[in-house]
């Protein structure tokens, strides 16, 4: 006997509130419903799908993968993909390693690890704001209450301090028990907001002096979405540890700590190990994706689209009452808004432009990085309607 939709649907866990039209195929900056009806994608996963939908980068990658044969073997034996896209990461940033994983929540995870291994301190300090997975350490680092609720203890020795206060990160961030401190150069679901490279510096500069190890997690703002391949090439300092996932794969999921040699040289072989890190088939569409993005004329593009996009935006602010202030960089939008914002989510999406929120009253907008100006001009007049 055939399930219904509905019951299909009762048979996933109920930990999503699913919304809106059922999906089944997309095209460039659209996902299309079931009766065909094409949505313009200001979501891209959340940051996922930073080449859209059906990209032929991606397409072609999967398919040569495919014809070896390997869509995965053990890391107990070496394959050409992972060691591939592991160099053309470190060739383009500050690492020296690569560690390969299936999430950003497992690349936070694994930092933690990695900085606890090579400073001997278990401490670990994050910042209001701050969102760093749902696991239990990157739980613990993550400054939203209502997702904590229910599932502590969590990991201990994780302490949230306020964002841009120096004197309460002075304190808690100790020369004699914290390992590591980790931050978002541009914070993504915690409501948008970039952070201040003054401050950014003074964590480096206290994090030095403390033999602390200064995480970013660039899960959601690197790869392209600010407009250089990594985030913290803009703020003009350098981490001892980068995490990544999201866009790696082009939406086969993958993630990643960039690590330097000095924290890399104290681990060795059964210390920390994921069974399909780095697997063949994932790593093949990654080295493509890396390559496309890191393209100077790609970044560039992305560059030119952020720049009309906060022109256009700021323009709204001054006339739509209902907004506060827009913030954000690259193709990384938050609208703050006077009042909440799902309601608003839900009226574009009945016109035809899908947006999030980052918290209860900040509208997202994360859209793919291929997006054209028509489509920019095109979601951005969606949006003004909805909040009229």
């Amino acid at each position: 006997m055939t399930a219904t939709p509905a019951q299909m649907a009762s048979a996933l866990l109920g930990v999503y509130a699913r919304v809106g039209p059922l999906f089944v195929s997309g095209e460039g900056t659209e996902l299309i419903a079931e009766d065909g009806t094409r949505y313009l994608d200001f979501v891209a996963g959340i940051g996922v799908n930073a080449l859209g939908y059906n990209h032929p980068v991606i397409r072609g990658a999967i398919e040569r993968a495919l014809t070896t044969g390997l869509v995965h073997v053990s890391n107990l034996y070496r394959t050409e993909p992972g060691e591939r896209l592991a160099e053309e990461l470190v060739s383009r940033s500050f690492a020296d390693q690569v560690f390969f994983c299936n999430s950003g929540a497992e690349a936070n995870e694994a930092a933690f690890k990695f900085a606890r291994r090579w400073s001997g301190k278990p401490g670990i300090v994050a910042f209001s704001g701050a969102f760093h997975g749902r696991l239990f350490a990157t739980l613990a680092a993550t400054d939203r209450p209502e997702y904590r609720r229910g599932f502590e203890p969590l990991v201990p020795g994780i302490e949230i301090v306020p964002l841009g206060d120096r004197a309460a990160a002075d304190r808690a961030i100790s020369a004699e028990r914290t390992g590591a401190v980790i931050i978002e150069p541009v914070q993504g679901e915690g409501g948008v907001r970039p952070i201040d490279p003054e401050w950014l510096a003074w964590l480096r500069k206290l994090c030095d002096a403390r033999r602390v190890a200064l995480i970013f997690d660039e899960v959601q703002c690197g790869l392209g979405r600010t407009g250089t391949l990594f985030a913290y090439e803009q703020t003009g300092v350098t981490p001892d540890l980068l995490t990544l996932a999201k866009p790696l794969a082009g939406g086969l999921p993958m993630g990643a700590v960039l690590l330097k040699d000095a924290i890399g040289a104290t681990l060795g072989p059964g210390d920390h190990a994921t069974t399909f890190g780095g697997g063949p088939l994932v790593a093949s569409v990654g080295v493509e994706v890396v390559k496309t993005i890191a393209a100077p004329e790609f970044l560039a593009s992305v560059r030119r689209s952020a720049e009309w996009l906060g022109a256009r935006l700021a323009d709204l602010a001054t006339h739509v009452p209902r907004v506060r202030s827009v913030r954000g960089r690259g193709l990384l939008w938050g609208i703050e808004l006077a009042e909440p914002a799902a309601p608003f989510v839900a009226r574009a999406r009945e016109k035809g432009l899908l947006v999030a929120t980052a918290g209860p009253i900040v509208i997202r907008l994360i859209p793919p990085l291929i997006v054209t100006p028509d489509d920019l001009t095109r979601g951005v007049a969606i949006l003004e309607e909805a909040l009229a």
